[in-house]
C-alpha cells in the first residue's frame, strides 16, 4: 500500500477517535450539568449567601411549617380517636431532622469542591477517555435509582393518605383534599432530599469502583511495581477523601434513624388501640424510607471497601504467577541449581567436586551462567513481595473515624441493633399470668 495511502487512513482514524471523545466529553458534560441542576432546584447548591438562605427558607418553609402548620390545625373528626396528630409530630420530627442533615452534608461538601471535584470525575482526579462512558451510565443510575426509590414510597404514602381523607376527613371535603396535597408534596420533597444524599453517595462509590476494576485489569497484565504502587496510592487518596467527606453524614444519618426506629417502637408498643394504616400508617412508610436510605449507603461502602480489599488478592495472584512463570523460565534454560529461590538467593557459587575432562565439556556445551539475569529476577521478586505485603497491612476501603464499613462492621450492626430492640421490648412488654 502506498505510503502517502497510510498516512490519510492513520489521520483519518486520528480524527474520528477525537471526534468521539469530544461527543464522549460533550455528553458528560450535559450528565453532570442535569445533575447539577436537580442539585440546585433541591437546594444542595448553597455557593453564595443568597443561595443559603434561599435554600434554607426553602426546606422550613416546604419541609417543616407547612406539615407542622397541618397537624397543628384543630383537631379532625376522627383525630383523636386515631391519635393521628400525636403520632406524626414524632415522624415529622426524625423526618425533618434526616433531611436537614442531608442538605447540610452535602451543600457542605458541594460548595466546598464543586460537582467535578466532589464526585472525582475531573482530570486531576483520574478523568481518562476510557472511563467517560461509565461515568454517564453511573450519573444516569442515580436517577433511575431515586425514581425506583422514590416512587414506591411515594404510592404507599398517598394509599395512606387516600384512606385518612376517606375515613377521617374534614368538615369540607375542598380542605380534606387541600392538606393532603400539601402533605404530599411536603413528604416527597424532604424524602427526595434525604434520598438524594444516600444515593450521591452511592454514586461517588461507585465511580471510584470502576477505577479498582481497571486498577485489577492493571494486576493481570503485569504492569511495572512502581506504576501499580502509584496507582494505588492515588486510588487510597481519593478513598480517605470520600471517608473524610462522608462520614459525618453516615454517623449521623444512622444515629437518627436508629432513634427513630426506637422511638417508633415505643410509640406503637405503648399504643393500647388497635393500631390501623390510618394511626400506624405513616410509621410504616417513614421507616421504609429511613431504613432504605441506611441500607444505600451501607451497601455503597461495602461494595467499595470489599472492592479494595480484593486488591490485595489479586496482587497475590498476580505475584504467584509471575514467580512461577520465572521459575520454570530459569528451568528450561538450565540452572545450575537444584531449585531456582536458592540459586537466586546464592547465584554466585564455587564449583568444588573434580570433573573429568568429559564432564567439563559436557558443562561448556551450557554457557557460563547468567548471573545479571538471576539478580534482576531477584530485584522484580523483592519489589513483588514487598508491593503485596504493602497491599496486605495496609487495607483500604470507606471508614467512619478509623472503622472501616464492610461485612463485617454491617454484621456487628445488625447484632446491636437487635439487642436494642429485644432490650426495648423486654422494657417495654410485660406478661402476666392468670390465677388459677
Amino acid at each position: 500500500m502506498d505510503p502517502n495511502q497510510n498516512m490519510i487512513l492513520l489521520k483519518e482514524e486520528e480524527e474520528r477517535f477525537l471526534s468521539d471523545s469530544e461527543e464522549q466529553e460533550e455528553e458528560l458534560e450535559k450528565s453532570l450539568k442535569k445533575l447539577n441542576n436537580f442539585l440546585f432546584l433541591f437546594g444542595f447548591h448553597q455557593s453564595s449567601l443568597l443561595g443559603t438562605i434561599i435554600s434554607w427558607f426553602t426546606f422550613v418553609i416546604i419541609g417543616v411549617s407547612i406539615p407542622v402548620s397541618i397537624l397543628l390545625l384543630p383537631a379532625c373528626s376522627g383525630c383523636e380517636k386515631y391519635q393521628i396528630n400525636k403520632f406524626e409530630l414524632d415522624i415529622l420530627a426524625s423526618k425533618s431532622l434526616l433531611s436537614a442533615i442531608s442538605l447540610l452534608c452535602v451543600s457542605h461538601n458541594l460548595r466546598k469542591h464543586g460537582i467535578r471535584n466532589f464526585l472525582f470525575v475531573d482530570r486531576h482526579h483520574g478523568h481518562m477517555d476510557k472511563f467517560r462512558k461509565q461515568y454517564i451510565q453511573m450519573i444516569q443510575g442515580f436517577f433511575r435509582l431515586l425514581v425506583l426509590w422514590v416512587l414506591p414510597c411515594f404510592l404507599l404514602k398517598t394509599i395512606r393518605e387516600v384512606i385518612r381523607v376517606i375515613y377521617v376527613g374534614h368538615d369540607s371535603w375542598w380542605i380534606s383534599v387541600a392538606i393532603m396535597f400539601a402533605l404530599l408534596s411536603s413528604w416527597t420533597y424532604s424524602t427526595i432530599i434525604s434520598l438524594s444524599a444516600s444515593l450521591l453517595f452511592y454514586l461517588v462509590c461507585n465511580l471510584q469502583v470502576i477505577h479498582f476494576a481497571d486498577y485489577n485489569k492493571l494486576l493481570e497484565s503485569g504492569s511495572d511495581v512502581t506504576a501499580l504502587m502509584d496507582e494505588h496510592l492515588r486510588l487510597r487518596y481519593y478513598l480517605s477523601k470520600i471517608s473524610h467527606r462522608f462520614r459525618i453524614f453516615l454517623l449521623l444519618e444512622f444515629l437518627v434513624v436508629t432513634s427513630s426506629q426506637v422511638l417508633t417502637l415505643f410509640r406503637t408498643i405503648g399504643y393500647h388501640q388497635i393500631i390501623t394504616l390510618i394511626s400506624g400508617g405513616d410509621f410504616a412508610v417513614s421507616s421504609f424510607v429511613q431504613v432504605v436510605s441506611v441500607g444505600i449507603c451501607l451497601h455503597a461502602a461495602a461494595k467499595m471497601s470489599h472492592r479494595a480489599q480484593r486488591v490485595a488478592s489479586v496482587a497475590s495472584q498476580w505475584h504467584a504467577l509471575l514467580t512461577s512463570y520465572s521459575s520454570d523460565t530459569s528451568r528450561m534454560r538450565g540452572s545450575t541449581s537444584v531449585e531456582n529461590f536458592e540459586a537466586l538467593a546464592n547465584p554466585i557459587r564455587p564449583i568444588h567436586a573434580v570433573f573429568s575432562e568429559s564432564d567439563l565439556e559436557s558443562l561448556d556445551s551450557f554457557g557460563p551462567p547468567n548471573y545479571t539475569q538471576m539478580a534482576s529476577q531477584l530485584s522484580t521478586y523483592n519489589k513483588r513481595q514487598a508491593f503485596v505485603m504493602y497491599l496486605r497491612s495496609n487495607p483500604a476501603g470507606v471508614t467512619i473515624y478509623g472503622w472501616t464499613v464492610d461485612r463485617q462492621l454491617i454484621n456487628t450492626v445488625f447484632l446491636g441493633e437487635f439487642s436494642l430492640v429485644l432490650f426495648v421490648l423486654g422494657r417495654t412488654l410485660s406478661f402476666t399470668s392468670q390465677p388459677t
